[in-house]
């Protein structure tokens, strides 16, 4: 691990839902508890927006993610990560072969099209795993 501000990016498939919340809750934690680390989300196969349910049910939890976008990532990039952390989709092999940080694949499902409950669930769920992840990080 670097000495430097410790680096974390959320990656899912289409970077719309749950790597975006993610990015939320950890932008939103780590200000909260004065860490110092730089937070992005990426996805493997960009779909080009934050889905509106994704950004609802962040707003019940008083986090916008509005400002947030649905972005891409070349593998090279990911190199200056201290942290990879992919929703549930680690299945196919994305990390470059000199990085030097920690993976981890999450297991979160995918809400798109499930309602608004299920969504919820998710982010929950996420908001557990970056709270522990920040804790962590913390200690």
């Amino acid at each position: 691990m670097s000495t430097s501000r410790t680096k974390i990016i959320f990656i899912c498939v289409g970077n719309s839902c749950r790597s975006q919340m993610a990015e939320g809750f950890a932008k939103h934690y780590a200000r909260q508890k004065n860490l110092d680390v730089e937070i992005h989300s990426a996805g493997t196969h960009p779909a080009g927006y934050v889905h509106p349910d994704a950004i609802t049910v962040m707003r019940e939890k008083g986090i916008d993610i509005t400002d947030q976008y649905s972005k891409g990532f070349d593998p090279e990039w990911l190199e200056e990560f201290d942290y990879i952390i992919a929703m549930g989709c680690l299945d196919s092999p994305f990390c470059p072969a000199g990085f030097r940080g920690v993976t981890e694949d999450w297991g979160i499902p995918d809400p798109i099209g499930r309602g608004l409950e299920f969504y919820k669930k998710v982010r929950d769920m996420i908001e557990e795993r970056v709270l522990q992840l920040l804790d962590k990080l913390s200690s």
